[in-house]
């Protein structure tokens, strides 16, 4: 069956890929639009497959809440241009709605769910690894469907909180006070939200390192171990002032922490507010980036 140019044109907005790919697309189908379709995701199926071994460490950490359900999760791409591309943060959007409706267990299960197209999540993915043609995948999300949740988004996507909170005051009205410690969390990346999640073993390696630095010190060394371990005991409580969140020192007002001001901003909106939880996802951490040398690269391409 014959097409038209207005075919390619048509199935090129259906699809969002280049007018080539879909002229071939439809030679290959005949003219049927369908299969010309059903072509082109099978050939970014294909795509998909070939870019997945590729290190994906750009991309966004997005925070959002939908229909009362906080979620966050991190997107990986090949590039950091692709967090600016409307497609992929689309596609982001696209997942945390599928996260807040379908609560699935992890990323192997998110995958699986409709993604409200009539596609699954990862037919979507292999969509979008077509069209913008970088390696894309979902690393991993948080949910929060209880209380009352607050996203922040830092830079564009570098870094993505969300601050649950127990309250009894309406979503709106506790909004500042959750991007306030949402920025707190964002910008100093506590190791625990409060002293009573500092695990033992945690506590046991602090008071070892600080020991052992008292006994290099010939001031400290003289002094007997029970002075010595009163001593630890006062800087433990400097490790939960710089490594917990609540006993942190409020960084928009230093006359309190972070606890205090939860209360007192609470206090003066005549009701009660208590943090519950938190997750920050900042992109790529943890993942070994891939570090291209252009001068061996250009080598190559000159032999």
């Amino acid at each position: 069956m014959a097409f038209t140019a207005a075919d390619v044109k048509n199935l090129r907005e259906m699809t969002g890929v280049g007018m080539m790919e879909c002229k071939k697309a439809l030679t290959e189908a005949d003219g049927n639009i369908d299969k010309a379709v059903e072509w082109l995701r099978e050939k970014g199926l294909a795509t998909a497959q070939k870019k997945a071994g590729r290190i994906a460490a750009e991309g966004v950490a997005f925070a959002t809440v939908v229909d009362g359900v906080g979620v966050a999760v991190e997107v990986n791409a090949e590039s950091d241009f692709v967090a600016k591309n409307e497609l992929f943060n689309e596609y982001v959007k696209g997942v945390a709605a599928v996260i807040a409706k379908e609560n699935p267990a992890d990323v192997e299960e998110l995958y699986t769910k409709p993604y409200g197209n009539g596609k699954t999540v990862k037919d979507e993915q292999n969509d979008k690894v077509l069209v913008i043609g970088e390696n894309i995948n979902v690393r991993r999300f948080a949910r929060f469907p209880e209380g009352v949740s607050v996203p922040y988004v830092h830079m564009g996507g570098k870094i993505g909180v969300i601050v649950n909170l127990d309250t009894d005051l309406p979503a709106d009205k506790v909004e500042t006070i959750g991007k306030d410690v949402a920025m707190q969390i964002a910008a100093l990346n506590p190791r625990f939200w409060d002293k009573s999640g500092v695990t033992q073993d945690v506590l046991d390696e602090e008071k070892k390192i600080m020991m052992a630095q008292m006994a290099e010190d010939p001031k400290m060394a003289s002094k007997p171990e029970a002075v010595r371990e009163k001593i630890v005991m006062g800087k433990l409580n400097k490790f939960y002032e710089e490594n917990c969140l609540l006993q942190q020192e409020f960084v928009k007002d230093n006359t309190m922490t972070v606890e205090k001001y939860i209360a007192s901003a609470a206090k003066a909106l005549g009701g009660s507010v208590s943090f519950k939880d938190a997750v920050r996802f900042e992109k790529g951490e943890g993942i070994e980036k891939r570090v291209d040398d252009l001068a061996a690269e250009v080598a190559k391409m000159v032999k």
